[in-house]
């Protein structure tokens, strides 16, 4: 009888540990790798390169599986001192899944070359997302993810011909959420 108890009592634990019902969720994130894969006129756009993106990945997941979200970022470019800066805002959707955290998400926003003369050269391009993001789990409070992001950017106009550098791509990234 003793053994059934505590075989009960470890078996709902387990279960209710990976089916929890916080109010809220907020996650903090940074992105590990972007690449692009855009070609303008047929060729890459930058055929150099891409460093390491410096900047955050948030969201904030409400009370009924719904969360907004902010992406900024700058990639620079190899061999040059231009960045490729990215700004979005997104909503996504979190799946009702016990052991695991799966979220989809769509965003909107925009990417801009950044440099001293950038400014005079360039014009702002408007980009859109989806993401997916998966985590675990590590404590009751705490879980661990992993996201994807594909970039639609195809409207980066040079201001002296009527040529839009194509900076379409992907980003992927690593963070932790906090649920209370």
């Amino acid at each position: 009888m003793k053994k059934i108890i505590i075989t009960v009592f470890a078996a709902s634990s387990l279960l209710l540990y990976s089916t929890p019902s916080f109010a809220f969720s907020v996650s903090l994130g940074m992105p590990m790798g972007h690449t692009v894969t855009g070609k303008t006129n047929g060729v890459a756009t930058h055929e150099d390169g891409y460093d390491a993106p410096s900047g955050f990945l948030i969201g904030v997941q409400l009370p009924f599986a719904m969360g907004l979200g902010i992406d900024s970022y700058k990639t620079k470019l190899k061999e040059t001192e231009v960045k490729l800066g990215t700004d979005m805002y997104n909503i996504f959707y979190q799946l009702p899944i016990p052991v695991i955290n799966l979220i989809f998400g769509l965003g909107f926003g925009n990417q801009a070359l950044e440099c001293t003369t950038c400014a005079d050269d360039y014009d702002k391009g408007s980009a859109t997302q989806w993401y997916t993001s998966i985590g675990f789990p590590i404590l009751p409070l705490f879980d661990i993810h992993l996201s994807y992001r594909s970039i639609t950017s195809k409207n980066i106009n040079i201001k002296a011909s009527d040529t839009k550098l194509d900076f379409s791509g992907s980003v992927t990234g690593v963070g932790f959420a906090f649920n209370f």
